[in-house]
């Protein structure tokens, strides 16, 4: 199993209006050259992204399969326990070693990117509605950074992506490693505002949850305030008993499947566990609004979850 910086999370390592398939638009060059020394800094950060981590700490339960059947359905989970070392996983061939696009997940490092480059001035900042009737009414309107990701506006993070530019977009996920193959091989984008839906980028469900456990401890080449931002939009919910903080992903692979993500972590007591589930569907029209966030709690009540005990 691959790691991110050494680290054995990162690896080679809501509803449906929320995140539908979704791609289209055209390409607005945009550059943005700010923050050219932590950029520089970010290079030497994050130099080393994929390393071997042992098998040692990862117990496998296959008894997770019916979550998975109970809904037509066919995927991985893993839950990584920060306190122990120790990765569950579920179907821990396609956790470790098969790539998908990262569909809305990668608004996680769309928003840092925009955060960190100035492109995007604050979690605050609208971006107006470009008058265009989508069928998803949550994104017929002028939005704040905040709100769009929370909605997972897909023309909300396209601007975005086009403001950042290509040059320093794949500045970044070179930096990061974002995309690299087992073989190193960096990825190159394609079209700057659907490259993270068209298939072209493919990442691990493991580097998935890497993503999410670097972001945790501000261990990403971002600003500290920047990362907390992100962090915010992604907790959904807070309570004496636990908050549960995650990012939808839903597209369509190669094959015309449907794919649906989740990813983030859940916190007991102050001690986080992260979390990432992926799963499909041959049926492209496959709804996965609900599916994912029902498994997800399914599969972290069995493990005793929600009640403040962990």
């Amino acid at each position: 199993m691959n790691t991110f910086n050494n680290d054995p999370s990162f690896s080679n390592s809501m509803k449906r209006n929320c995140d539908a398939p979704f791609s289209n638009s055209t390409t607005i060059k945009h550059k943005k050259h700010s923050s050219l020394i932590i950029c520089m800094l970010a290079v030497i950060a994050v130099v080393s992204l994929l390393s071997s981590c042992k098998l040692n700490n990862v117990k496998e339960d296959e008894g997770l399969k019916k979550y998975f059947d109970e809904h037509n359905l066919y995927g991985c989970f893993a839950l990584y326990n920060n306190g122990t070392g120790q990765f569950t996983v579920y179907n821990l061939k396609r956790y470790r070693d098969s790539t998908y696009l990262p569909a809305s997940t990668f608004k996680i490092i769309n928003s840092l990117i925009g955060l960190q480059t100035g492109v995007i001035s604050s979690d605050s900042m609208v971006i107006p509605w470009d008058g265009v009737q989508r069928s998803i009414d949550e994104w017929n309107k002028d939005l704040p950074m905040y709100e769009a990701f929370r909605v997972s506006s897909v023309p909300y993070y396209q601007e975005v992506a086009r403001r950042i530019g290509k040059d320093t977009m794949q500045f970044w996920l070179d930096s990061l490693q974002y995309g690299a193959d087992k073989n190193k091989k960096l990825y190159k984008i394609t079209q700057i505002d659907t490259f993270w839906l068209d298939n072209s980028l493919k990442i691990t469900p493991d580097q998935n949850l890497g993503v999410v456990k670097k972001l945790y401890f501000n261990e990403l080449p971002f600003f500290k305030i920047n990362q907390e931002k992100v962090k915010n939009a992604m907790l959904f919910e807070n309570n004496a008993n636990y908050r549960l903080a995650y990012k939808t992903g839903w597209a369509r692979t190669d094959e015309n499947h449907a794919l649906g993500w989740i990813v983030g972590w859940i916190e007991e007591n102050k001690h986080p566990y992260f979390f990432v589930l992926n799963v499909e569907s041959p049926d492209p029209n496959y709804d996965m609004s609900t599916v994912r966030l029902k498994i997800l709690k399914d599969i972290l009540k069995e493990y005793g979850f929600f009640e403040g005990k962990m």
